[in-house]
């Protein structure tokens, strides 16, 4: 049986009196709580050590945005798979949108990156999606499976059971667009076929696919009412606790 998930990304937001006035408040709003799915934030890195010694992690996952593809040594300003690990983090976001775009991430650096997050025993989120011309031109499918194939599919299928995936249609992030609940299915339902011809369809259906782009309080329940959609990957509204609390209700 597959997780239903909702992990939200905090991006570069929040200092960190901030970031643990935001922790703390939402540890405090599910303390006597129990959601139907699991939650998981990803605060910046220099949050990470703090917050998992302040929260409940048992209730509360954190994930690292991003990490290094080197194990360690002279590569300033990088953060290795190791260290988010002693931070008391568990997961790791590789793949977004934001760093494909600004920072050059290409699918055989994240290969690397998805290696050594899985040999620190860190969960991959590990996001895929098009950009409005790849939506429009029609090439979508063709998109995603192909970043899917060269970030992915070199996994032993115990290693790819682990990951969980985040689709995110670049053109609905941090825009007000939100791909229809039928445009999420459609492709939910195709990446879960693309596994399935991978690695058989046990391991397909235990895969938690999460839906990412302008996920909010508004449209949280529709989306995931989707039977392919497993939950969010939530950027801006998982910066106020009221708000992340209404989307985790939304299951």
């Amino acid at each position: 049986m597959r997780k239903n998930i909702v992990a939200g990304n905090w991006k570069m937001n929040k200092t960190l009196p901030e970031g643990l006035a935001l922790a703390t408040e939402l540890d405090k709003m599910l303390s006597n709580y129990q959601p139907k799915c699991e939650v998981i934030i990803a605060p910046p890195f220099i949050h990470l050590a703090s917050i998992t010694a302040t929260i409940d992690t048992k209730k509360i996952g954190v994930s690292a945005q991003n990490c290094a593809d080197k194990e360690s040594g002279a590569y300033t300003g990088e953060v290795s798979a190791a260290m988010v690990k002693s931070t008391g983090a568990n997961y790791v976001i590789l793949g977004h949108s934001e760093r494909r775009t600004y920072y050059g991430e290409t699918p055989v650096l994240l290969k690397e990156k998805v290696n050594l997050a899985l040999k620190n025993e860190l969960t991959p989120i590990f996001c895929i999606g098009e950009v409005l011309a790849e939506r429009e031109s029609g090439i979508y499918f063709d998109v995603v499976k192909s970043q899917i194939e060269g970030s992915l599919f070199h996994l032993s299928a115990e290693d790819f059971s682990k990951i969980i995936l985040a689709y995110e249609p670049v053109w609905a992030i941090g825009t007000g667009k939100t791909a229809t609940p039928q445009q999420a299915q459609e492709m939910h339902a195709f990446i879960r076929q693309i596994i399935t011809e991978k690695y058989g369809k046990s391991i397909a259906e235990n895969t938690s696919i999460l839906y990412g782009g302008s996920c909010n309080p508004g449209n949280a329940k529709e989306l995931f009412a989707n039977e392919d959609v497993d939950g969010g990957l939530i950027g801006g509204a998982s910066l106020k606790a009221a708000d992340f609390k209404a989307i985790i209700d939304a299951f």
